[in-house]
């Protein structure tokens, strides 16, 4: 049955309901549910006031806002028109459905496979275009910045972040508003939203007239980033890691004698007593309070490492398991075991935010410690089995891609107005509202895993996520391989031209000592090698330090960016289709990227290579380093010596 309502369209049939409402003037929601309440949470999607008209025509509803319409059939099939034309349909393959290919597979757009426990599995498909494209859905390892033929999973691991709102080439966003763990594939043939288990349908289709427009749009019901710190637009210096407050004096004496800018210094892991007690270990830590006053003299922030394990070990351990705060698996005695054997924090329970940042505050607030690092906060399992855990929110199966808002949420939630940031390794709608800046995990240290950084930096944009960062050179890394020592120039030449320039590495060859012969406490872990600017030869020093005095001449237009991103949804680094979206070209070039809209830059991805083809869109471009200026749209051939990479100025 299909009823018609002044602000909603709601299909019922066999058990399931369907309602479609606006969630603002260019948004249109679905929500459905098998024998079940239609409306499930919003989590984090903001419902605006919205103008809609709404008809029956025929056989068909249709709920009209601003350059969208929702059309149900009397059997329960969805569109969604642009100018008459349909960009998205629901795919069926059965008897009764407007559709031209075989109905004898018998299945349909909406399909919910029941568990015991009273849930579903969820399966929602939609006809496929062999010339769609398709863009963000957040951070995947893979070269590939087109998602078209990609089959991603919905869920959070370290280095790889569900974020999945998608942008199509055809004018539309899709938010898929469900946390549960799933799967997205976009292929020839269709496209499939998949929640493993859920008891909610629950997505948003959204217009615009551009691809920004439609960002715009979308960022409106997700939250966009708070004002960035202006203090913190330049080099970021970190390590696996520093061990105690003499190392980073000399770091910052480094900086000083070499009158080197530095923003950010970051203490690392393991400088606590144990895990899960969120405290530097006395015995190595005892002077941080002066060294973080010398790093305030110097206009040096620092940053502190946060996990969510807690070792079993910990003298808060008992408290928080016996207050619910841990999540404790179903299999098993133990959820992670990097030296220790832990639990890890519920950061979905009030209780569990509250005694964590209670904590923080009383050992790293106290100092006057600048900004959290929240690590490992997918979170990391010894093994991801994501059907393991009970969150205070549900089952993890339903709920776990939520974790790293609710991580965010326990320091967030206490941060004074203009330091609203914290580095995190995970995310989801709603993160960047908190002022979460995501970096992409413990990578490798490959050329081919620069060009994943590089393509998954653009598609976690798309996906709203406009503050990221990577580890520049990788995680790993050999300080006496010449070709590592490549892949570190060039990572840190396009890195100037990111949200946030930040060294951060385990640096091998590796011959440190423990200083402590304890299994806990602040002197047992490891350290890598020096990883400051100076540490790698005079040849790699004196590129670095050409390009982070660059990277300083474009601080003015950089706070620009985060302006925009703060007041527009739009990310720093863009990909061409976001500023040329008429230009065939700009949406299957796959290398090259806008850093605004004054910038293009054109990485290098290889080990050797010293010139490059470049695409120019329409406009007059001048080479950054050479000063010659061409005309666009046209490719030309750029010289790309060691120090540098293809930078061009748009100054028309």
């Amino acid at each position: 049955m299909l009823s018609i309502y002044p602000h909603c369209l709601i299909f019922s049939q066999g058990g399931e309901t369907i309602k479609i409402t606006a969630v603002s003037n260019y948004a249109i929601r679905v929500q459905g549910s098998f024998k079940g309440v239609v409306e499930g949470p919003d989590w984090s999607l903001k419902n605006k006031p919205a103008n809609c008209l709404t008809r029956f025509v025929d056989i068909y509803g249709y709920l009209y806002v601003n350059g969208l319409t929702a059309r149900i059939s009397h059997y329960g099939q969805l569109s969604f028109l642009k100018e008459s034309e349909v960009v998205l349909e629901e795919r069926y393959r059965d008897f009764g459905y407007d559709q031209p290919h075989s109905p004898a597979l018998k299945r349909k757009a909406r399909e919910w496979t029941s568990y015991p426990n009273g849930g579903y599995s969820l399966r929602q498909s939609f006809e496929g275009d062999p010339n769609e494209r398709f863009y963000g859905m957040g951070q995947y390892q893979m070269p590939y910045l087109n998602l078209a033929g990609c089959h991603l999973e919905l869920a959070q691991r370290n280095s790889q972040v569900s974020i999945p709102f998608f942008l199509s080439s055809k004018g539309y966003g899709l938010l898929w508003n469900n946390p549960a763990v799933g799967e997205a594939y976009f292929g020839k043939d269709g496209v499939e939203l998949k929640a493993h288990s859920t008891h909610h349908l629950d997505y948003v289709v959204i217009a615009g007239n551009s691809p920004k427009e439609i960002l715009e749009h979308y960022t409106e019901l997700v939250g966009r980033a708070p004002s960035f710190p202006s203090d913190l637009l330049g080099l970021w210096q970190s390590k696996l890691r520093y061990r105690m407050p003499a190392e980073l004096d000399a770091v910052l004496d480094g900086y000083a004698e070499r009158n080197l800018p530095l923003s950010m210094l970051v203490i690392d892991f393991f400088h606590w007593t144990k895990q899960g007690e969120w405290q530097f270990d006395p015995k190595y830590w005892a002077n941080i309070e002066e060294t973080n006053a010398k790093a305030h003299q110097q206009h040096v922030n620092l940053m502190v490492s946060i996990w969510p394990t807690v070792d079993k070990r910990s003298k808060y351990y008992k408290d928080l398991l016996d207050s619910g705060c841990l999540l404790t698996p179903i299999r098993g005695t133990q959820s992670y075991d990097y030296n220790g054997d832990c639990l890890l924090v519920d950061f979905t329970s009030d209780l569990a935010k509250d005694f964590v940042f209670d904590k923080a505050s009383q050992s790293y607030g106290r100092i006057g410690i600048d900004y959290y690092w929240l690590d490992q906060a997918e979170p990391e399992f010894t093994a991801y089995d994501f059907d393991n855990h009970i969150y205070s929110l549900g089952p993890s199966l339903e709920v776990a891609n939520l974790y790293p808002v609710h991580y965010l949420k326990a320091f967030s939630n206490h941060t004074p107005k203009g330091k609203k940031l914290c580095l995190i390794r995970s995310s989801w709608f709603g993160a960047q509202e908190l002022g979460a800046l995501l970096w992409s995990g413990d990578v490798p240290s490959t050329f081919a895993s620069l060009k994943d950084q590089f393509a998954a930096s653009l598609n976690v944009g798309i996906a709203g996520q406009a503050w990221w960062t990577s580890d520049i050179g990788g995680f790993y890394g050999n300080v006496n391989d010449p070709v590592w020592r490549e892949l570190l120039v060039r990572w840190f030449e396009w890195s100037v031209f990111s949200p946030v320039l930040r060294m951060h590495g385990n640096r091998a060859p590796y011959d440190s000592l423990p200083l402590d012969d304890r299994d806990v406490g602040g002197g047992f872990a490891p350290t890598g090698r020096p990883n400051e600017l100076w540490a790698f030869g005079d040849d790699v020093y004196s590129i670095l330090k050409e390009n982070l005095l660059l990277r300083e001449s474009l601080k003015p237009y950089i706070a620009s960016l985060y302006k925009q991103a703060s007041e527009f949804g739009y990310p720093l680094m863009r990909p061409l289709f976001l500023e040329f979206p008429e230009d065939k070209q700009a949406w299957v070039n796959e290398d090259q990227y806008m850093f605004g809209s004054k910038y293009l830059v054109a990485p290098i991805f290889e080990y050797g290579i010293r010139e490059r083809e470049v695409y120019l869109p329409a406009g007059i471009w001048r080479n950054l380093h050479d000063g010659k200026t061409y005309v666009g749209p046209g490719e030309i051939k750029v010289s790309c010596p060691l120090n540098q990479i293809g930078v061009f100025e748009k100054i028309d």
